[in-house]
């Protein structure tokens, strides 16, 4: 195979034997492609991050453990320290902003960011704490608000004015020619990071790629842009995996990075304490001696003298690695090479944190080994305190639980009263979920955005529910006479005019509320707000989305059932949030973000007999 055809993930020979002419033609074909790069990019101090950039997360804007609603602001120092805790630290944050509710009503992705609650002190905090922060680019949102601009120029005005380092490229396979310009014009060393497999043409102006479900095979393959740029990060992903120690040792045999991601849209998937530990054993052995994995020399799949495990080699400067990965799921030993220690070569074991004897290794199941072999002078107090603080984390050895079941959602528990029926709600199936998790584990691209069924027990206890939404005449007596006043107000009845509804208005649906005003004016009125089920039953028609009194939260997202439609319709893309009219049983995931977004043109609310 020619070079330039290489795919994203270059697979080895089956044949252990012709590993060696194998990584002969890996050499010859990165000097044929780099000739074909400019790849001045990377010489560039500005861009400099982006080679040591291992470990990036996701974060949802939304996410109960990023954002406190009652306070309406962003927890930066607790969420860092928590994913420190777990993962052993971050080097950048993706802060994801709209979908999967964006298209609610046409307020676009810029808005999303720009009505987030002191976002720009966000990207301050992360930036003390060491982490580089990314925004989000959504190329399918065509059918919302226009900016009367390029989006270049729009993600470029965002970046300027938050001070974001970096540009996630949503279902991008490169950022453009344009995005570069824009991004250079608004402050120095802001990079690319593309979610599909980037071409290796691609290089010049991405300095940074999703590894994303890359099918590995028994003996790990090289990743090709890495192999070929060295200062190109990846970073491995598979986001509905329950078990990420296949992305773990793509990335260590890789000298790659890893893409940390639990919270999946609303979905909730957490990391096992198996992968966590692993990547906190990982992490800072590829921080220490980040300059072998940038510049040091790679061999990859060199000889191993453990059976199921696999390994690489890094050198440079008399020290040499090996990254070594156990494919099997039981313990496995052995001298990894016929080298032992000669006085002035010492060898060690930098993920137990210990010298070895003979090069020998114990590798957990599934696990990951990383070999030393380093000159003595080298062996200071700081090395040494190294190796204790990996000591440390290795612990006594017992690999902890790995997590093989899906998370279950707490579910609100609706209004008493013993079942009289069972009741048919369809949802359109999308990576939010419906009532629990998404039901995509270990699924590459999975079909969604078709037509989802559930059937629910009806409650026998069952109020009236009005025939219509409460008008905005409605409300604004309600405001008069209770003198109501939110806590949060962002967006509250944005439509209105110096507190009041417009004359035209007046008898139409009230929007621009959220489910606490609802619930303020339903209590007022002796009433309450429908379930879902009592709204599906009693109502036939609606011009807006209705809030229900079916919440729902998972320790990390909440969200609500909307029921109704609006006129409105988002065009344009599938990704976009459910809109026009639906008929009543159909049900709609809004997943509550900050007030300011909460409260939207489409969506009032009706009351319920209490």
């Amino acid at each position: 195979m020619q070079a330039a055809d290489w795919p994203a993930l270059i697979a080895p020979p089956e044949n252990q034997s012709e590993w060696p002419a194998w990584r002969e033609s890996l050499v010859a074909g990165r000097k044929e492609l780099l000739a074909k790069l400019d790849t001045s990019g990377y010489d560039k101090p500005e861009f400099g991050w982006a080679a040591d950039c291992a470990i990036c997360g996701k974060v949802m804007l939304f996410d109960r453990e990023f954002y406190d609603p009652e306070r309406n602001e962003f927890k930066v120092a607790s969420y860092v320290e928590r994913i420190k805790r777990d993962f052993g630290g971050l080097d950048a944050l993706v802060l994801w902003q709209a979908y999967p509710r964006i298209g609610v009503d046409d307020r676009n992705q810029f808005d999303h960011y720009r009505l987030a609650p002191g976002l720009k002190d966000v990207v301050k905090e992360l930036n003390h704490l060491g982490v580089k922060a990314f925004l989000a680019y959504n190329p399918w949102d065509t059918g919302t608000r226009r900016q009367g601009k390029p989006d270049s120029e729009a993600i470029a005005d965002v970046v300027r004015d938050f001070g974001f380092e970096g540009v996630f490229l949503d279902t991008l396979r490169e950022g453009s020619s344009a995005l570069r310009k824009a991004l250079d014009a608004a402050h120095p060393g802001v990079i690319m990071e593309s979610e599909l497999a980037l071409p290796w043409q691609g290089m010049s102006d991405n300095h940074v790629s999703w590894a994303q479900w890359f099918d590995d095979g028994e003996a790990p393959g090289v990743l090709r842009n890495h192999w070929i740029e060295r200062r190109h990060m990846q970073h491995m992903i598979r986001r509905w995996d329950m078990d990420h120690s296949g992305e773990i040792h793509l990335a260590w045999m890789n000298g790659a990075g890893m893409l940390v991601w639990e919270n999946v849209f609303g979905s909730y998937n957490p990391w096992s304490d198996r992968d966590k530990w692993l990547l906190r054993l990982m992490g800072p052995i590829r921080k220490r001696f980040a300059s072998l994995f940038v510049r040091g020399e790679w061999t990859p799949l060199v000889h191993s003298s453990i059976d199921g495990a696999y390994a690489s080699s890094w050198s440079m400067g008399g020290v040499t690695l090996w990254t070594v990965v156990n494919r099997r799921w039981q313990p496995n030993a052995g001298n990894l090479l016929p080298i032992s220690n000669d006085g002035a070569i010492r060898l060690f074991d930098l993920v137990r944190g210990v010298e070895a004897d003979h090069a020998h290794l114990e590798l957990t199941p599934r696990g990951i080994g990383a070999l030393l072999a380093i000159p003595s002078s080298m062996v200071d107090d700081g090395f040494k305190a190294f190796l204790a603080s990996q000591a440390a984390t290795f612990g006594h050895g017992d690999v902890p639980h790995l997590r093989t079941e899906p998370l279950t959602v707490r579910m609100s528990p609706g209004h008493a009263g013993a079942a009289v029926g069972a009741m048919v709600s369809k949802f359109r199936a999308r990576e939010c979920g419906e009532y629990a998790g998404a039901p995509f584990s270990a699924s590459a691209y999975p079909g969604i955005h078709f037509e989802k069924r559930f059937s629910q027990p009806v409650p026998a206890t069952s109020g009236r529910v009005d025939a219509t939404e409460i008008t905005n005449r409605e409300f604004h007596a309600f405001m008069v006479q209770a003198h109501y006043k939110p806590k949060h107000a962002e967006s509250f009845l944005s439509h209105w005019v110096d507190g009041a509804p417009r004359p035209e208005s007046a008898d139409e649906p009230v929007v621009y509320v959220s489910i606490q005003d609802a619930r303020a004016y339903a209590a007022w009125a002796g009433k309450r707000l429908p379930t879902e089920l009592e709204w599906q039953a009693h109502v036939m028609k609606s011009s807006v989305w209705n809030w229900t009194e079916s919440e729902h939260f998972d320790g990390h997202t909440q969200f609500s059932i909307l029921k109704g439609g609006p006129k409105w319709v988002a065009k344009g893309s599938d990704w976009y949030f459910d809109s026009g009219p639906h008929a009543p049983d159909w049900s709609a995931k809004y997943i509550h973000f900050f007030p300011a977004l909460d409260r939207s043109a489409t969506i009032g609310f009706r009351c319920s007999e209490k």
